[in-house]
């Protein structure tokens, strides 16, 4: 148990953007099978949006109490700090596993107390690919290193909420609890089990536009579509997808990050919509019922939205969930926004401002 136990603190964990490399995450895994696969490339960054919570110490216990972003309340958890108790609700699935879970692992490793933590408030949308449940599994991680003073680096935090994650049946990657590092752009490098990560310095700012599709999609048909063309392609639509995640991704993805560093918004737009249109060509037609995404695409190609945006795609598994905008500049961020919720009213969307640091 570490002596110093912090008094009540106040913790903000956004969600996770993927502004390219998509599904990298799990291909790169592949590396360590068929070395022949490229390395997993994704450029990533925090939400403005995310997970507000007060934390302090309990004594016996793990208590959390959830606020959703339509701000409804989920029914109170109150788990004993006991190995058994904590993986026995991980292994059920659901929300309450994510939290169970990750405080398990950090049980498992560090031998802590209680935490009581008051998710007062969520601004994130909850399941549309911007790493919610990751986002939960790092705020508990966090939640626990800095009450009781474990002196865990983000990376640090970042492996105990994956973990805590894998605990639950859920199919996270290895990208989803990048959240940690907030609203910086991240580049990470999947080889096989080794992952990098390289922090980017923005020279100007970048204005971008979440949109909440109001859709639907599979994310678990999607994966397994997927995966089932690794770890050796059997047939020419299995190439095409290892290639899309492999080589073209990559330079997509080196691209992307050239474009960030400068600040450049229309070329970052542009790769997006050449990304999307790659996306398209070859993933597509492994799952075509859930990549066809015509509430995705018929966004995209919206006329009124030209004039302010550079581009765009999709985001997470790609589908009806997510789409992201590149706007020209601030004032247009504010007009496509408008545009969005005056011809797609079903719709809600988000601004995602990238910061000069």
């Amino acid at each position: 148990m570490p002596n110093k136990i912090q008094s009540a603190i106040k913790i903000f964990l956004p969600g996770r953007l993927c502004l390219f490399g998509e599904h990298s995450d799990w291909a790169g895994k592949y590396r360590s099978i068929n070395s022949e696969i490229e390395k997993g490339y994704a450029l990533v960054v925090g939400t403005n949006q995310g997970i507000y919570a007060d934390v302090k110490h309990h004594p016996r216990n793990l208590i959390f109490q959830a606020t959703f972003n339509d701000g409804s309340k989920y029914k109170p958890i109150e788990l004993p700090m006991k190995p058994t108790a904590l993986l026995d609700e991980a292994k059920k699935g659901g929300f309450a596993s994510y939290i169970a879970g990750t405080a398990y692992q950090i049980l498992t490793n560090y031998g802590v107390a209680g935490v009581e933590v008051d998710n007062y408030l969520t601004d994130l949308p909850i399941q549309k690919g911007l790493s919610s449940s990751a986002a939960v599994c790092v705020l508990i991680a966090r939640a626990f290193n800095r009450l009781y003073n474990l002196k865990l680096t983000i990376r640090e935090e970042m492996e105990i909420a994956y973990l805590g994650e894998r605990t639950t049946p859920s199919l996270c990657g290895r990208m989803d609890p990048a959240c940690a590092f907030g609203n910086k752009p991240i580049l990470m490098t999947f080889d096989g089990e080794e992952i990098e990560l390289r922090e980017l310095k923005v020279k100007q700012e970048l204005f971008l536009v979440i949109v909440d599709l109001a859709g639907s999609k599979d994310t678990k048909k999607i994966l397994r579509d997927l995966n089932s063309c690794y770890p050796f392609p059997r047939n020419q639509m299995e190439q095409n997808v290892q290639q899309y995640l492999g080589a073209i991704n990559a330079q997509f993805t080196q691209q992307a990050v050239g474009a960030v560093l400068k600040g450049d918004a229309r070329l970052l737009g542009t790769l997006m919509n050449q990304a999307q249109a790659e996306f398209d060509r070859h993933l597509l037609p492994i799952c075509p019922d859930q990549l066809t995404a015509p509430k995705l695409h018929h966004l995209l190609n919206h006329q009124a939205l030209k004039p302010f945006i550079e581009g765009g795609k999709g985001v997470g598994s790609q589908g009806d969930g997510t789409a992201q905008l590149v706007a020209r500049d601030r004032e247009s961020q504010t007009s496509a926004i408008a545009i969005i919720e005056r011809d797609f009213p079903e719709m809600q969307a988000y601004c995602l401002t990238i910061s000069r640091c």
